[in-house]
């Protein structure tokens, strides 16, 4: 009982979340909205027992990709009424698109009222005993250990690339000599004046 009254409790949540999230007009709530609908949809990953996918939706997407979000938005200067003023213009091929997307949709509940896939002979049976988190541990870190380590070693590659790109030389920016500040001393950069009249600044 107390399952489902969560269960209830969560979705309707999520759905009022989702739908606050578009049709609200200042972006800032939209973001707030968002985090709101992926913590309940966290709730609701937790009582259906998949507690990995719940870790994830908080830690990664509201302690991440959302807070980036929202961040950006408040801190970029985004004239969203000229964002807006292409609507009419891109409407024929957003109609499209949800289109295909609604296609898709079907498709897939289609295909799951049809039956489950069949598991190849390679796919061992887990546990039921076993938690989600160390049945997927086990299986991450035997079977799948090499594209695991490639996938690590794409994402060192992409961060070692943007902080290439960040750190760019330039023409237009003086660079920093961290041995010479370290050899500065602070006589000479601090000047100490005692007979200083009141009431008039500081001649450097």
């Amino acid at each position: 009982m107390i399952q489902a009254l969560a269960f209830y409790l969560f979705a309707t949540i999520v759905i009022a979340s989702g739908v606050m999230t578009i049709a609200s007009r200042n972006p800032v709530h939209s973001v707030l909205w968002l985090i709101l609908a992926f913590f309940n949809a966290a709730g609701l990953m937790l009582i259906l027992g998949a507690e990995f996918i719940a870790m994830l939706l908080v830690i990664v997407y509201v302690g991440a990709v959302a807070v980036l979000f929202l961040f950006v938005v408040m801190m970029l200067d985004v004239d969203f009424a000229q964002l807006r003023a292409g609507f009419a213009k891109y409407l024929p091929f957003g109609t499209l698109l949800a289109l295909v997307l609604l296609a898709e949709i079907v498709f897939a509940i289609a295909a799951w009222n049809a039956g489950g896939i069949a598991v190849g002979a390679r796919a061992a049976p887990v546990d039921p005993n076993v938690p989600n988190i160390q049945a997927l541990g086990t299986v991450l870190y035997t079977r799948y250990l090499y594209i695991f380590e490639a996938a690590g070693l794409v994402l060192l590659v992409a961060m070692i690339g943007a902080i290439v790109l960040t750190h760019r030389k330039r023409s237009d920016l003086r660079p920093q000599n961290v041995s010479l500040q370290n050899q500065r001393r602070p006589k000479d950069a601090v000047r100490v004046v005692t007979d200083q009249p009141v009431g008039e600044g500081v001649r450097l």
